[in-house]
């Protein structure tokens, strides 16, 4: 299938070794190859690059968990209208909470999810960054820590909202369509169970 893309699709069979063992890596876990991939490698230096900035900033640590990364990701992709990253960090969301109605409702509005106080603070801030860039203070980070964000964990939510509007604006702007998988993986009793 098409990634959708306005420009070619690559070619995988054209790409590097080493790209190619991350579409089969992808195909693996996850039973194809994301169409962002196949669109994004058109250029495939450049789709190198964003993928390992992208693997650093999504690695989960001990006080910032995947699920809060991929609300980020979900958050930031609601405000720019991104159907593309709605729907795999949808589905992503779903995959790390085991909770498909709550990572629904905070895909679709998270002021409506079950969310803790920390969360909450995070969305906030999230949303503020990626709609009024320009407003953003130091009250707001002090907010962070206030909610119990270290300095680091701070730096990922800044970071994570900045590579996810990025990621936004390429996805949108190039066209790419949600492989159709995504909207049935990780949803009833069997994935809460997973």
């Amino acid at each position: 299938m098409s990634s959708g893309s306005y420009f070619p699709d690559a070619e995988v069979d054209e790409l590097s070794p080493q790209l190619q063992k991350l579409f089969g890596k992808a195909s693996e876990q996850l039973g194809f190859v994301p169409n962002v991939f196949t669109a994004y490698a058109h250029r495939p230096e450049r789709f190198s690059a964003w993928f390992n900035h992208f693997r650093q900033v999504t690695e989960p640590s001990e006080t910032l968990s995947g699920a809060d990364r991929e609300m980020i990701a979900v958050v930031a992709s609601g405000i720019n209208r991104c159907t593309y990253c709605l729907v795999s960090h949808g589905q992503a969301l779903r995959h790390e909470l085991h909770d498909d109605a709550n990572a629904d409702r905070i895909t679709f509005n998270w002021r409506h999810a079950d969310l803790t106080d920390r969360q909450r603070a995070i969305c906030v801030f999230v949303e503020k960054l990626t709609s009024a860039p320009a407003t953003v203070e130091r009250s707001d980070v002090d907010a962070l820590a206030a909610a119990g964000l270290g300095p680091d964990d701070i730096w990922d939510v800044v970071e994570l909202t900045a590579m996810y509007n990025f990621t936004n604006r390429i996805s949108s702007a190039l066209g790419i369509v949600p492989n159709v998988e995504y909207h049935s993986l990780d949803r009833g009793p069997a994935a809460a169970e997973g």
